[in-house]
């Protein structure tokens, strides 16, 4: 059967978000690469969502993250301020509460955040300031007086950008490409990693203000660290109902984005989701979103187009895309 064919017949009216376990992804033996193959492209038709454990990231350095990224926010206003994102070229850095609105008919995420992009881990001081060969501007912006810090993140989005380039020959053998089909498009490390805090939303709710709002991500996919036991990312699937999706032990969540969807003609899905912290208590996470160089325009994929199903978006180059979704969410 076809890739457009298996597309046809998709239900996408799923009630719970499927787990995939990743210990033969290095195994070379066909049939069982096939096997893995074909549960990542079930789970990107379907839901747009899966879980992944065995992931090969250790607790170790997920909770040295997490432990890093309350400290930050703990941090007096004042403080985490002089990181703002504003002060950056490529507004990399801390954003306060209510700073961005990913649904319109909100009004304000409801968090705070801390964003960087690639950086090596080797290099010490004060972050890096300067054009990467695709043209494309790096400056991350660190706080001051917090000794390690910077390492210790930047240990775990290393840690997380294997995963990614683990995923990646995935994604294109479920696509029926060349397993290496992604790789001269992502060579340059286009990934942001985002610390993210939730505060409880305690007395009178507003349901105009989520955590953060109904929306989709932007790059190709999304690498997810939630905190365990507390209950807030939401999924939106065909029947609009909105499908929880907890925190399982040991296990990251992967969520198509917006990057990946216009190359594949909407074939992969991106899948709105929202995350709403109603628990009473304060809430962390981690995404790393992982996309392609900024140069590399999204043209759809010659397996998922047809003349029952033309091309649905314009092409447009991945920084474009990027850029735009960032001046909606932002206003900048």
């Amino acid at each position: 059967m076809s890739l457009l064919q298996a597309s046809q017949e998709v239900d996408s009216s799923f009630d719970n978000i499927p787990v995939i376990d990743l210990k033969d992804i290095g195994n070379k033996d066909q049939a069982t690469r096939q096997r893995l193959v074909q549960e990542v492209r079930d789970a990107c038709m379907q839901v747009g969502f899966f879980y992944v454990k065995n992931h090969g990231i250790s607790d170790e350095v997920v909770q040295a993250a997490y432990l890093a990224s309350k400290e930050l926010f703990a941090l007096p206003e004042d403080i985490k301020m002089e990181i703002e994102y504003k002060k950056t070229p490529n507004h990399m850095g801390y954003s306060p509460l209510l700073s961005s609105n990913n649904d319109p008919q909100n009004a304000g995420d409801l968090m705070e955040g801390f964003e960087f992009g690639y950086e090596p881990t080797e290099k010490k001081g004060g972050g890096v300031d300067g054009v990467r060969d695709d043209g494309i501007t790096v400056a991350n912006i660190w706080p001051a007086n917090s000794p390690g810090f910077r390492e210790t993140v930047l240990q775990y989005y290393h840690a997380a950008l294997g995963v990614g380039e683990l995923l990646f020959p995935l994604f294109a053998l479920a696509l029926d490409l060349p397993e290496n089909f992604f790789e001269d498009k992502t060579r340059h490390s286009a990934a942001l990693m985002k610390l993210l805090h939730y505060p409880p939303q305690v007395g009178e709710v507003d349901e105009r203000i989520m955590g953060i709002g109904a929306h989709t991500d932007w790059e190709c996919f999304t690498i997810l660290w939630q905190e365990p036991e507390i209950q807030a990312l939401q999924v939106l699937n065909n029947d609009k109902e909105w499908i929880k999706a907890p925190p399982l032990p040991g296990t990251l969540v992967i969520n198509l984005g917006d990057q990946l969807a216009r190359w594949t003609n909407d074939v992969f899905k991106s899948t709105v989701h929202r995350a709403v912290n109603r628990s009473g208590m304060h809430r962390y996470s981690i995404p790393v979103f992982v996309g392609t160089d900024y140069n590399v325009p999204l043209e759809p994929i010659a397996s998922c187009v047809s003349g029952d199903r033309p091309p649905k978006y314009e092409v447009i180059t991945a920084g474009d895309y990027v850029k735009s979704r960032f001046k909606a969410a932002y206003g900048q």
